[in-house]
């Protein structure tokens, strides 16, 4: 929780005013029952209807006072609240944007949402509370006390023998309440990623007809989310009862024992009433105490979520050489596994070497390793052994900088964020004409489409074909040394993908191309090709050369085009 205090501290004007201001109005609230003890023991029993009338005055005026000062500490409270809690948001949204494959993978995306949202929303509830109820409850429980203290010692001691028990009780029901809440906060994450699933999905549903399928399927996750917070909740409703149960019984106290000492002429009336007065402040005090253990459960189980996320280190370090590269590859025995408890690699003693402007198709059979190796190069994953050459330079050498500004990778998946083309294109809403240009008259964008033309949520106004062009034109604006197409034409068209490639090789000759690919069609003009089999190189070539040298690569020649190879 201290990492989300740093936060509430960087506005820790609002942090301290707010307090004040409500110490104020705690401070007025606890005067009213002496002024009223004095109505009463010299008002009333002298009849005195002028002291009555000043007092009572008194006693409206401050409430006047403690009213604003409530009014201006909610307003401070809430501001600062909202403030610290969006700047956690934000860097924990930055944070995200950090992470490496290897952490999103580990981290599901439903979790991360619900850290997001749910989780800082505990936060800010619980910034705003400790500005105004944590400050108010300790206030006024602590002033209760020692006003009862100094209108009676006996009463202040039975006060404070029965808060005793029951901080002792309040404190164990607290102890086994932060795993249920943290338990509740994960069937959210699994709520969240059940749903997240079926918006994504729906036009799958749809299509099979699986509504009844997915009711179910989140009528099991939202019961037992149900159930658990059920479970969480339930413990806390023994703590008011056990407040309540506790002030009667005081309250019961001082009218027992004030009573026999009113009638003895000992005490008066007005301070048996002050004293029962003290005592029901007292009540809402631990009332309010009972709801910031509460809050104090809840949102220190979303801080340690939280933090999860901002402890999460890369394991991705990358060197001070920025260097400006010409596209040479070289991999040197590299070898890689997604989990380091893996016994088995994805890719195994992988050897290569790839001239800067070529061209170079990658097939092979469905989980042969061929996104595996171009992500590698992306260094969107480190080798688990071997080494990467980028024009002789070792890729964890370079900046994370210079390898973003020279590789562009166009994924299997077009996606597309709700926007504009040029957002799309360029992640702004402006970009090299040239480009665009060059993009429209090669069919990568249609020419009647603008930079300004809107793309609805992950591109659904677009058909396949469409998003592919446009994600083929992202990497394509980046003018990059380096550029990896994972499978990214297998919508397009012939005439679409003929005139892409016609434009790499009239506009883009010294750009080094990686095509991943599962038509054959697509990488037989290729300078080279390499062909993966279960995780091994298992052919490297021109593509007349793998029909008489490699097996697999006839086999896949021969299955795809008919054709048998004598």
């Amino acid at each position: 929780m201290k990492k989300m205090i740093k936060y509430l501290m960087k506005y820790w004007k609002f942090a301290i005013f707010s307090p004040i201001f409500m110490m104020m109005e705690v401070l007025i609230d606890l005067y009213q029952p002496m002024l009223m003890q004095k109505i009463i023991d010299v008002g009333v029993r002298q009849g005195d209807l002028a002291y009555i009338r000043t007092y009572s005055l008194y006693m409206i005026g401050l409430s006047l006072i403690g009213m604003t000062g409530a009014v201006i500490s909610g307003f401070i409270a809430v501001n600062a609240s909202q403030t610290a809690g969006g700047d956690i948001r934000y860097d924990l949204f930055k944070k995200i944007q950090t992470l490496s494959y290897k952490n999103l993978d580990v981290a599901k995306p439903n979790s991360l949402i619900t850290r997001l949202t749910n989780d800082v929303v505990q936060i800010q509830q619980f910034f705003q509370q400790m500005m105004r109820i944590m400050v108010r409850a300790p206030i006024m429980l602590l002033g209760s006390v020692i006003l009862t203290f100094y209108i009676s010692l006996k009463f202040g001691l039975i006060l404070v023998a029965f808060i005793g028990v029951l901080l002792v009780a309040v404190l164990l029901v607290i102890k086994k309440a932060k795993p249920l809440f943290t338990k509740v906060q994960e069937s959210v994450d699994t709520v969240n990623g059940v749903l997240l699933e079926n918006i994504k999905g729906i036009r799958v549903i749809k299509a099979f007809v699986g509504k009844h399928f997915e009711n179910n399927r989140f009528h099991k996750v939202n019961e037992g989310l149900a159930q658990d917070q059920i479970k969480a909740n339930r413990i806390f409703t023994l703590v008011m009862p056990m407040i309540m149960l506790t002030i009667n019984m005081v309250i019961v106290a001082v009218l027992w024992i004030g009573g026999q000492e009113v009638v003895q002429g000992s005490m008066m009336v007005g301070e048996i009433i002050a004293v029962t007065n003290y005592i029901t402040r007292l009540l809402f005090a631990l009332m309010m105490t009972g709801m910031i253990f509460f809050r104090v459960s809840k949102s220190s189980a979303s801080a340690d979520r939280i933090n999860e996320v901002f402890d999460l280190a890369s394991e991705l370090d990358y060197g001070p050489e920025d260097h400006d590269l010409e596209g040479h590859i070289e991999l040197r025995g590299v070898a890689f596994k997604y989990h380091d408890q893996s016994q088995d690699h994805v890719l195994e003693n992988i050897n290569l070497t790839i001239k800067a402007g070529q061209t170079v198709g990658i097939i092979g059979s469905t989980g042969a390793g061929k996104s595996t190796l171009t992500q590698l190069i992306s260094r969107f994953y480190d080798t688990s052994k071997g080494e990467i050459l980028l024009d002789g330079h070792d890729i964890r050498s370079l900046t994370k900088a210079s390898l973003n500004r020279q590789i562009a990778y166009v994924h299997q998946e077009a996606f597309l964020f709700a926007g504009t083309i040029g957002s799309n294109v360029f992640f702004r809403d402006s970009g090299e004409e040239e480009i665009i240009r060059r993009a429209q008259g090669q069919n990568i964008l249609d020419e009647k489409q603008g930079l300004g033309g809107l793309v609805q949520p992950k591109g659904s106004n677009l058909s396949g074909g469409q998003k592919q062009r446009l994600s083929i034109a992202r990497g394509l604006a980046v003018e990059p040394k380096i550029l990896i197409l994972d499978d990214a034409t297998s919508a397009l068209d012939v005439k679409t993908e003929a005139a892409f490639k016609q434009e790499l090789q009239d506009h883009y000759k010294e750009t080094t191309v990686l095509l991943v690919a599962q038509k054959i069609t697509s990488v037989m003009q290729a300078d080279q090709i390499l062909v993966l089999d279960d995780g091994k190189l298992v052919g490297q070539d021109s593509h007349l050369n793998l029909l008489k040298t490699c097996q697999l690569y006839r086999d896949i020649y021969e299955s795809q085009l008919g054709e048998v190879i004598a």
